[in-house]
Order: C-alpha cells, then structure tokens, then sequence
C-alpha cells in the first residue's frame, strides 16, 4: 500500500486532563483531537497555546494521510506504523472520520519521513 502524506506545519503537544475536566479554551489552533475516558481527557493541540503548568508531552509534528480514507481500506495504520516502529520511532496516532494522522517527535521528523519514504510512501514535508 502507498500513501500520500503531508507534515502539518504546527508544533504539537498532548495533555492529559483529569477526566471530567471541562475543554479548556486553551485547545485550539489549525488541529485539535481530543478523547475522553474514564481516567483522562486526551487533549492534542498547538504546543504554544498550553499554559505551561499543564501536564503534556510537546514538542510533536504531524504527519497526514491524504484523504478522505474508505473505511473498507485495511492495514493503512500498519503499513505507516511498522516501519517506523522497526526503526525505532515512536508515534503517536489519532484516526478521524476522513483520515489518519502519525504524530512524530519534531526531532525525529526527517527521520520518519526518510523510512516512510523507503517503504514507498511519498512524503511532503
């Protein structure tokens, strides 16, 4: 499977919540995902838009999975994901309704983009 992706050009961070916090007005920017469970409320957004005395682990690029995806399609996650994890790169990855995205350490960003590109990716950076 080939895939076309695209960096976002926005530094991410994840926050992690207590679970019934309610959305910050802080969460915002061109990508926002979030997730609630009963242990934590999962926020993704601009890395410069969160207070600093939130918890979170910044400093993430994103990678997007042109789309929209059908959602007949299998194994788009592994075909990303395996290379990467078999070279070491960590990820962090968030599905939408259209599309998928792999959340990349910005240090590890030309990397990842090389070893997606050797799968036979095309990357956009």
């Amino acid at each position: 499977m080939t895939l076309p992706l695209h960096v976002l050009p926005t530094r991410l961070a994840i926050c992690r919540l207590p679970p019934d916090a309610v959305l910050p007005s802080w969460a915002g920017g061109p990508f926002v995902s979030t997730t609630r469970t009963d242990n934590e409320l999962s926020v993704v957004c601009a890395e410069a838009s969160i207070p600093e005395d939130i918890a979170a682990n910044r400093g993430w690029r994103a990678l997007a999975v042109s789309g929209p995806l059908d959602f007949s399609l299998t194994g788009v996650l592994a075909s990303l994901a395996g290379p990467l994890a078999a070279a070491g790169v960590s990820i962090f990855a968030i599905s939408t309704y259209d599309t998928d995205y792999l959340l990349v350490k910005a240090s590890d960003l030309p990397k990842a983009a090389e070893i997606l590109s050797a799968a036979g990716h095309s990357v956009i950076l």
